[in-house]
């Protein structure tokens, strides 16, 4: 009911009833006949956003994560969505006392020497706050709202009901609604489960451990559960509240090195990256060191992704557009036939023309990427959610070197780690070694191929051999198979009421008998009502 009255009032009954969300209250019609506010003027992305906003922590959490989505929503509401603001006002501290006493027991006072109790951030999910070990560790302690899994659950289950309506209403929006809804809740799953953001974290910290210039927060295990998370205080000027005129232009410069370099090293060397290291994540440290912080959204770069992008790195460079269509094809699990569709080839072979014999170390990969895959948004094809993550983790730390140091060589900078890309697909010893993999599988199809053959000839031989056909494509001509075979049905029917209709009428008049004139009237009638029926109901199967 809320979720209607909130629509109602940000102008979005009309898309509320025409859905039939109406019908999963009694009070629904009531509701959206209330009179909006007047926000007819304002534009439809910012409604959204402020129904996100009004809703609560869950369509706030929703919101932000598909602003990183713009493959799946406009990219102007995606744009929208990046302001929706997450700061809330903190909870008591007797209710979080209460979730470290259940968490802990009676290692509560053996853990922690001192807890603050003012929250030092918080957020629609958690807050944080400052905290001593006993030990003198100082640590800040990540904690789950009271009753959020609770408000979460009842929000998911609103939100389901929503999406299977739309995606039962419209069905040309380029991507499923219900898909996007499943993929949220396992996002914000993982963002519950603070034990797996530190696991990320650990993770993330084990990659740069001979690294002294990028940092990652310790985890402290002992004082961590899946509803707390213990992390290593770390004191320095988060990128939003610094002045970059403020720092030495060495000192910019080192910082913005540092944090490309963590970013692209995640990308495109590990395959395992923090997917959101917008300004609030990032942290000064003294002489230009960078720690990254919240690291609950991370993507995942398999080998056979990274090899797709080699693919398309290597297509473009060389203008080779059949390599980059094969990627498009690969990346959005396409038919052969819809690869030559007409407006998608030029849409992808504007972009090659753009970056075509560019070498590695003039080429913008944050912005090709961008591209590529806004090319595939505008031809509807679904991207996959790491890759999405990869252009918005790249193209987040572009935009905040070019704040921090605007004359920062981005492209050259990060030429070596484009051409390892490159080399891992493309280099002798890579091809050697696809070589090697491709001949031990057929090594290992000749050793199978005796066995299989025999069992083969066996079922043959004893008539259990059987071909299962699936048909594809039939539905409609079954339709219409059946379509015509009713008309036919019906056309005899009718056609034989009429003949005996009017052989009762003319027997009555020669015999002079009223009763076989009403029954061949009641026939004629009968036929007309059926003939009405089948135009009817052609219509109906026209139209559909």
């Amino acid at each position: 009911m809320r979720v209607l009255e909130v629509l109602a009032r940000h102008g979005f009954a009309d898309f509320a009833e025409q859905i039939g969300l109406v019908s999963l209250i009694e009070r629904g019609r009531e509701i959206l006949g209330a009179e909006p506010r007047k926000v007819s003027d304002l534009p439809r992305a910012v409604r959204v956003r402020r129904v996100l906003e009004e809703l609560g922590p869950t369509y706030v959490k929703l919101g932000q994560i598909l602003s990183t989505r713009p493959d799946l929503i406009p990219v102007e509401w995606a744009e929208e969505f990046k302001s929706l603001q997450n700061s809330v006002p903190g909870v008591e501290y007797e209710l979080i006392e209460k979730i470290f006493e259940e968490e802990f027991g009676p290692r509560l006072h053996t853990l922690f020497r001192s807890i603050q109790k003012k929250p030092l951030a918080a957020a629609s999910i958690a807050q944080v706050h400052k905290a001593v070990l006993h030990d003198g560790a100082r640590i800040v302690l990540k904690v789950l709202r009271p009753g959020i899994r609770d408000v979460v659950e009842s929000d998911m289950e609103i939100l389901r009901q929503i999406a299977e309506i739309a995606e039962g209403h419209f069905k040309d929006l380029g991507y499923s609604p219900v898909a996007v809804v499943d993929e949220f809740s396992r996002e914000i799953a993982k963002e519950m489960d603070l034990a797996h953001e530190g696991r990320s974290t650990d993770r993330l910290r084990g990659f740069f451990e001979g690294d002294p210039d990028v940092v990652f927060p310790k985890v402290y295990w002992e004082a961590t559960t899946r509803n707390v998370l213990a992390l290593q205080e770390i004191r320095g000027k988060v990128l939003t509240h610094l002045d970059p005129e403020k720092l030495e232009p060495d000192v910019r410069r080192t910082l913005v090195e540092n944090g490309t370099r963590a970013v692209f090293r995640q990308c495109l060397e590990f395959g395992f990256f923090h997917a959101d290291p917008h300004p609030g994540n990032l942290i000064a440290l003294p002489k230009g060191r960078i720690a990254f912080i919240d690291c609950g959204m991370t993507g995942e770069i398999d080998a056979r992704t990274a090899r797709q992008l080699a693919d398309l790195v290597s297509g473009v460079v060389g203008g080779d557009l059949d390599r980059v269509m094969g990627v498009v094809g690969e990346l959005g699990d396409l038919a052969a036939e819809r690869l030559e569709d007409r407006v998608l080839r030029n849409d992808v072979h504007t972009i090659v023309s753009q970056f075509q014999n560019s070498s590695l170390d003039q080429l913008d990969l944050g912005r090709l990427l961008d591209d590529f895959f806004g090319a595939l948004r505008a031809n509807k094809i679904s991207c996959p959610a790491d890759l999405v993550f990869l252009i918005k983790a790249l193209t987040t730390i572009e935009s905040v070197g070019r704040a921090v140091d605007p004359s920062f060589p981005l492209a050259e900078f990060v030429r070596p780690y484009v051409e390892k890309l490159v080399e891992k697909r493309y280099s002798f010893s890579a091809l050697r070694g696809r070589a090697q993999k491709s001949l031990l599988n057929y090594i290992e199809l000749a050793e199978d191929l005796p066995a299989e053959l025999r069992s083969l000839l066996t079922q043959v031989r004893r008539n259990r051999f059987a071909i299962n056909i699936e048909h594809r494509g039939l539905t409609k001509l079954t339709h219409t198979i059946e379509h015509a075979s009713r008309n036919i049905s019906f056309a005899l029917i009718i056609a034989s009421m009429l003949v005996g209709s009017s052989i009762l009428i003319l027997a009555a008049r020669n015999a002079g008998m009223g009763a076989l004139t009403a029954i061949g009237v009641a026939g004629f009638l009968a036929a007309g009502i059926l003939v009405v029926l089948m135009i009817i109901t052609n219509r109906r199967l026209r139209d559909e």
